[in-house]
């Protein structure tokens, strides 16, 4: 018996198709930042954040998102773009906004009673200061110039998210804080949470107080949500953000609606209502992968049901929720200023998503420069 030969077009239909990485260039970088309004609306945006504080800041984006993704198809890219743009972009507003913290701290300027080193509260407005509105206006330059460049040169990450992690080490470094933080003789390594459970305090000479607090009254270990660090709590808060989300998704078709409830409830946590959980790093990542899921094509995870997608969207919550955690326990828990854990999360999940993309697992990263489509 003759052996037929599969013919050319059944042989590519068994290969894994997926959207192909399309870089950007120096040119394109050099383009988007010749124009004068981005410099100017990113010093303005910075020196917003600085002036209202990082987390008020931060909630004006959320609402703006959301407004973008209720006022349809027509209004998305005004509030989504403005909400994620160089005024009002957590790369602008929330960086220069913990930036200037960190500053007021340091220069024994921010005195607000927080619980920990004063150069993490992200909650308090710094008001009108020329000095802290500088500080403000330079870093959202910076996060305007850095933002742009990973963006079109297609770097496949969430430039956004990268750019406020980067932010804050170099405010870290430019205002002489500690990089990473120094773990106090009182916790067996970086990831041991059980002093602060034991309310036990730093020694003289393991840190630098800030300007209203001498060492010895600092807590040993300054876990980022003093109510939300548990594994067993962080995971299934992820799990079920992650849910919620792409549900979210599925009917409105925005990645960024998840993204939208979860910066706007943290009102309520600037307003001083406690347990209120931080989620937009587990609704971020759900919503890009429920679409990336549905996303028809030869990948592995491509054409799932809205069911299946659904729940591999819930998997990626829990897994931003774990990396955020973890992230909080190395970058903030020991430092003296705020390194947002889950702007680190979700560059990170965003970057896997990309690389899951070049492994045909998912068709498409779906907004992610380099492999949207």
């Amino acid at each position: 018996m003759a052996v037929e030969l599969a013919s050319d077009a059944v042989l590519l239909a068994d290969v894994p198709l997926q959207v192909g990485y399309e870089p950007g260039s120096i040119g394109d970088v050099i383009e988007a930042l010749s124009a004068p309004e981005i410099w100017l609306g990113a010093a303005a945006g910075g020196a917003f954040g600085a002036a209202l504080g990082a987390l008020p800041a931060f909630i004006f984006t959320g609402f703006l998102v959301l407004a973008g993704v209720f006022g349809g198809d027509a209004a998305a890219g005004v509030g989504v773009g403005l909400g994620f743009g160089p005024v009002f972009g957590p790369h602008i507003s929330f960086a220069a906004g913990a930036a200037a913290a960190a500053y007021a701290a340091k220069k024994g300027i921010l005195q607000s009673g927080f619980d920990y080193h004063n150069g993490k509260d992200i909650t308090y407005a710094l008001g009108s200061r020329p000095d802290i509105l500088a500080v403000g206006a330079a870093f959202g330059l910076f996060g305007v110039a850095l933002e742009q460049t990973l963006r079109h040169l297609a770097v496949p990450t969430d430039p956004i998210a990268f750019t406020v992690v980067a932010s804050a080490l170099l405010h870290r470094v430019v205002f002489g804080y500690s990089v990473i933080g120094v773990v106090s003789s009182k916790a067996d390594g970086y990831f041991d949470m059980s002093p602060f459970e034991r309310e036990d305090r730093r020694e003289p000479g393991q840190a630098i107080a800030d300007g209203g607090m001498a060492v010895e009254e600092r807590l040993a270990v300054e876990p980022w949500l003093p109510n939300m660090y548990q594994w067993s709590h962080v995971a299934t808060i992820g799990l079920f953000a992650g849910l919620a989300s792409a549900y979210a998704t599925l009917q409105t078709g925005s990645p960024f609606i998840g993204f939208g409830f979860s910066a706007a409830t943290l009102l309520f946590l600037n307003l001083g209502v406690e347990k209120i959980p931080v989620t937009h790093h587990m609704t971020l990542p759900a919503g890009t992968v429920y679409l990336a899921a549905i996303a028809p094509g030869g990948a592995v995870l491509a054409g799932m049901s809205p069911g299946a997608a659904v729940a591999i969207a819930g998997v990626f919550g829990l897994l931003g929720a774990l990396i955020g955690e973890a992230f909080q326990r190395i970058f903030y828990a020991h430092g003296d200023t705020h390194v947002d854990p889950p702007a680190a999360s979700i560059f990170i999940t965003h970057s896997l998503i990309c690389l899951l993309v070049v492994l045909g697992i998912f068709q498409t990263a779906v907004w992610v420069p380099g492999f949207a489509g």
